[in-house]
């Protein structure tokens, strides 16, 4: 931690209150930032847009009672070439089936 300098007792509380908040901005950002890649994994996958992929997402989260950054971890880890948990697999490939479209932009309509 960084020194505080000296001063009056509020002065040093509330040196330190700041640099607590600080830290909880520092994490907050990182954590949105997770989120944010693993919404574009979700948007690329499924042919979607960033509010359906957030959408996608937030439900994978909450159908499989994993917090939603664990979830995104998961999901960045996965498209680096890792694996993803099967329940945390099968409840995006639900999920992706439901909200994507059922064919690919720009292909001919079914005859």
């Amino acid at each position: 931690m960084p020194r505080v300098p000296r001063g009056s007792r509020d002065e040093t509380d509330r040196v330190l209150e700041l640099q607590q908040e600080v830290d909880q901005l520092k994490e907050a950002v990182a954590s949105h930032a997770v989120v944010d890649q693993a919404i574009g994994v979700v948007v690329a996958l499924g042919r979607m847009t960033p509010d359906e992929g957030w959408a996608v997402l937030r439900e994978v989260s909450q159908h499989t009672n994993v917090k939603l950054r664990n979830v995104a971890e998961m999901i960045l880890v996965w498209g680096r070439g890792g694996t993803l948990p099967h329940e945390i697999r099968a409840e995006l490939e639900d999920l992706l089936d439901r909200h994507g479209p059922t064919r690919l932009p720009g292909a001919p309509p079914p005859d």
